[in-house]
């Protein structure tokens, strides 16, 4: 028992040993490290101010769940606890909130934001298909590794006998490799997500224009505002063209019968005839039948008109959009920092194993040569 006890300190002493070796051997060096920092430094500054600036716009919703009822007693409010929702998906509505981000993220509803026109900071109106491909900078870098890929559509687009569709309309259900191509990018930019405790919707949209990046979080609520009021009260438009349509005839058909009526009474006003007595009796039943029927299918048609206002998704705005004042990105201090990090490891891995892997190499070259 004693024998491993001392083996384990003087194991432990080695290593103290190895790393005060290594150390030393890095402190002899710190002129060495401390120009591969600097350069490290340089590259990262120029990386950083390479980057463009990304300005970042968040919205909070507080939606109308449809068919919220309460379930469960007491495990509702355990799992509640917990950060789960059970009554989320105990709806009869098909796109809870939780579908939202899969609804944001779809080729339609990108499709359909590409065409909306955004106002910049520098007073021009752009739509966003013109403010990804006109307007958006990327870094140099980028554009440098992106010249042979453009060289090779650019050949391509010469000697291709197809002609190219109009980038102005964009059908969602078949995309050019191009219009794909902004789709994704768009759908890069936007963002959401859902708490599953309080159903919350935030939003998230990221463009290199500040002003744009509001008026383009505002869009997107708005139009989702719209996917959903049109969806949860689809039904209950339905019902109410149908119940306008029957009152637009019953109307109709008390109209004539009413005016029938009129005209029988005016052509035997004179008459004392039993015969004529019986048929305007008749014509006033009918009358009044078409009333009733006339009556009934307009208290429908209003029922109807309220089913669809019940119908209707209310939204708390929580957080407003409002025009970023300062970029979200790229941190140019996270940047210096991690570039400065990533040469202190190299210069260290550099000059404590450097050396051993020279002399090795150089070892086994002269080993071969015997």
């Amino acid at each position: 028992m004693e024998e491993k006890l001392n083996e384990e300190a003087r194991h432990e002493e080695e290593q103290e040993i190895d790393l005060m070796e290594l150390a030393g051997q890095l402190w002899d060096k710190r002129r060495t490290i401390l120009k591969w920092c600097l350069v490290g430094a340089v590259v990262g500054l120029i990386v950083a101010f390479s980057i463009p600036r990304e300005y970042s716009t968040s919205v909070k919703l507080a939606p109308e769940i449809a068919g919220n009822k309460t379930g469960g007693g007491g495990l509702s409010s355990l799992a509640s606890l917990a950060g789960i929702n059970l009554n989320a998906g105990a709806t009869a509505d098909a796109v809870y909130p939780q579908l939202y981000p899969d609804v944001l993220s779809s080729a339609p509803f990108m499709v359909d934001i590409l065409g909306v026109s955004l106002p910049t900071k520098d007073g021009e109106v752009y739509t966003v298909n013109e403010i990804l491909e006109d307007h958006t900078s990327s870094p140099w870098w980028g554009t440098v590794l992106g010249l042979p890929f453009k060289a090779i559509g650019a050949v391509r687009s010469l000697f291709s006998d197809k002609e190219e569709t109009s980038e102005d309309s964009i059908n969602a259900f078949q995309l050019t490799p191009k219009q794909d191509l902004k789709v994704q990018a768009l759908s890069k930019r936007i963002s959401a997500s859902v708490d599953t405790k309080t159903s919350v919707i935030t939003i998230g949209v990221m463009m290199q224009d500040p002003v744009a990046s509001a008026h383009l979080a505002d869009t997107v609520v708005t139009r989702l505002q719209e996917y959903v009021t049109k969806y949860r009260t689809e039904k209950a438009r339905k019902d109410l063209d149908y119940a306008k349509r029957i009152n637009d005839e019953a109307r109709e058909a008390y109209t004539e019968a009413q005016r029938t009526y009129a005209m029988a009474s005016d052509r035997n006003q004179s008459l004392s005839s039993k015969a004529a007595s019986i048929e305007i009796e008749r014509l006033q039943n009918e009358a009044s039948l078409a009333f009733n029927l006339y009556n009934t299918t307009a208290q429908q048609m209003q029922m109807a008109q309220a089913k669809v206002q019940e119908n209707t998704p209310v939204f708390t705005v929580v957080q407003p959009a409002s025009v970023p004042v300062k970029p979200s990105k790229p941190s140019k201090a996270m940047i210096l920092i991690g570039f400065v990090f990533l040469a202190f490891v190299a210069s260290a891995a550099y000059i404590l194993y450097f050396p051993k892997l020279k002399e090795s190499f150089v070892k086994a070259k002269e080993a071969k040569k015997e």
